[in-house]
Order: C-alpha cells, then structure tokens, then sequence
C-alpha cells in the first residue's frame, strides 16, 4: 500500500475510536483547538483507512505518533514510507519495535518503556478529599512556569492548555505546591489526557498530587467518555497514585528522541 495524507476528520475518528484509550492524545487532536498543528498519514483500502500515524507540530518539538495494536507490521511499513516527510528533529511515541525502520536514517535516544493508563473506576475517586484544590487559568502562567522549574524541569507544558480550564492546583501558605492539567481535552471528541503532574520537591510524600488529580479528574468526567493519562513503566510511586484514583494500564510503548543523522544529511547535498 501506499501512504497518502488524509484530512477527513470522520474517516479518522472512526479508525481512531475502536481503540480509543490508545490513541487518546490522536482523538484529542482532531478538536479545533489542536487540527491546524496536525498531519496525518494512512494506509487506506477502498477509502477505508487500515493505519494511520499522526505528526504533531503544536510543541516545541514536533511529535510522531505511531501507536498500534500488535502486530506492528502495518505500522512499521507505513512509518518506513513516509521517512522522507518527517522533520529532522522530532520526539516520538511508538508501539512495539516501530523504531527500527528509523534506526538508519536517525540517530535515535530512548526515553524508555512508557504505560498508557486509562481511568475506568471513577468511584475511587470518590474517596478524595478535594476541598483545599483550587482552579488555575491563564493568570497563572507566569506562576507555574516558575513551579515546573523548580517542580518539573524539562516538562512539556505549553501554557496555551490553561485555555481549556482544566488545571487544578493546591497552596501551602500562598505558594503553589502541587499541580494537575492537562495535555489534550476534547469535549467533542469526549476524551481527555493528563499531564504536568508535579509537587514541589520539599511536599512530596503527602498525597498531594493524588487530591489534584482527582479533583481534576472529577471535573473531566462532567464532559468527557474518556480519560488517560501516559507514564513512565518505572515510575512507580506515580502508578501506585494513579491505580488508586482508578487508573489501570491498558497499552505499552516507547519514546525516543530523533535526530536526523549525520551522513544522511550529507548525502541530502550530494549532486
């Protein structure tokens, strides 16, 4: 099959949907807030699409998703014919052993084994106390980038997602300690992804991110089907939190770096 770049917004959320914890973070970029910034390749059969990778450039860095169910032939093949359009430098989440067909044109870093968790007991979050967390909005930028940088450094908070609302905050005597928002919302897609979890280093071990989080998750459940979040396989204090307020793991993947290399680039300005 041959790739082709689609934009039909139904054809791929209908492919999207039949996995949707999976591929949270692609259903959340079908909403207006996040469309312009997307590219999407597919291998499609009589118009129907067979699989679809998305290429993301509303960060810093621009960002592949390439995740799938096993086996990962399919995606694999499709990630190989489309190596031409992809940027020279880009971020990565990939399922399975996709990254192989880069590994002769990039320079690759893992960031290693990664789980995707995806909220299915909200009872649990029942049992938080919320009542000391406090919303945060686009007032609070300035704060919360200095937080991250003490908090969170090297994090990937874009301070745009304070428009959608969903963050959620706590204080200890007017300094902001713990923090909880967001990377993707979609109302009309009725999906929502976590991100930017942190306390400041002198609060932690007092359950503080688990009362934010809960709280944040509260509010989502009021508007969205869906909600997940991605975490690092040997964080285990962050699942051990995120199991209790009724997360479970439902996927793996990795994330990598890349980086075009050297002597494909030379070959770039060859005559």
């Amino acid at each position: 099959m041959k790739a082709v770049c689609i934009h039909d917004q139904d054809k791929i959320a209908a492919f999207l949907r039949r996995h949707p914890f999976l591929h949270l973070y692609s259903l959340g970029d079908l909403d207006d807030f996040f469309w312009h910034y997307t590219t999407w390749y597919a291998f499609t059969q009589n118009e129907v699409i067979k699989q679809l990778a998305l290429l993301y450039t509303g960060t810093s860095l621009p960002v592949l998703l390439g995740l799938t169910e096993e086996p990962t032939d399919l995606m694999k093949d499709l990630v190989r014919s489309i190596i031409y359009f992809l940027p020279r430098q880009f971020y990565a989440h990939l399922s399975g052993d996709v990254a192989t067909v880069l590994a002769d044109d990039y320079e690759i870093r893992t960031h290693g084994l990664h789980y995707k968790m995806a909220l299915t007991n909200l009872v649990n979050l029942n049992a938080f106390d919320t009542s000391d967390v406090i919303p945060l909005s686009v007032a609070n930028k300035a704060e919360l980038e200095e937080f991250y940088r003490v908090s969170y450094p090297g994090n990937w908070f874009e301070p745009r997602m304070l428009e959608t609302g969903y963050y959620y905050g706590i204080r200890r005597k007017e300094t902001l300690v713990s923090v909880a928002g967001v990377h993707i919302y979609s109302e009309s897609y009725k999906v929502a992804a976590l991100g930017n979890i942190a306390t400041h280093p002198l609060f932690r071990g007092q359950g503080l991110a688990g009362l934010v989080c809960a709280k944040l998750c509260q509010e989502l459940s009021q508007t969205v089907d869906y909600i997940g979040l991605n975490v690092k396989a040997d964080n285990s204090k962050a699942i051990a939190c995120y199991t209790k307020l009724g997360f479970e793991c439902i996927a793996t993947y990795e994330e990598y770096s890349l980086k075009l290399n050297s002597l494909t680039h030379a070959f770039e300005h060859l005559p």
